[in-house]
């Protein structure tokens, strides 16, 4: 089963979240809104910079999620 990793970091102020534990690159979406994604393209996991700092209303994350179970 897909185990998702969720960490915060009060002192850097960083939310990350990891669907996939692989190698990865980061690409930016926005000012502090970054995505995790694979050599092939897909998205493994995202990164908030700045997070507490956000205007809630304002922060999307345009990212489409599909579980899927390894084998």
């Amino acid at each position: 089963m897909a185990e998702m990793k969720v960490w915060y970091d009060r002192e850097g102020d960083m939310l990350e979240v990891i669907f996939e534990d692989a190698p990865a690159y980061m690409e930016e979406l926005d000012e502090d809104v970054f995505e995790r994604r694979t050599s092939e393209g897909r998205i493994i996991g995202f990164t908030v910079l700045n997070f507490s700092k956000h205007d809630r209303d304002r922060l999307t994350l345009p990212l489409t999620i599909t579980a899927t179970e390894s084998l």
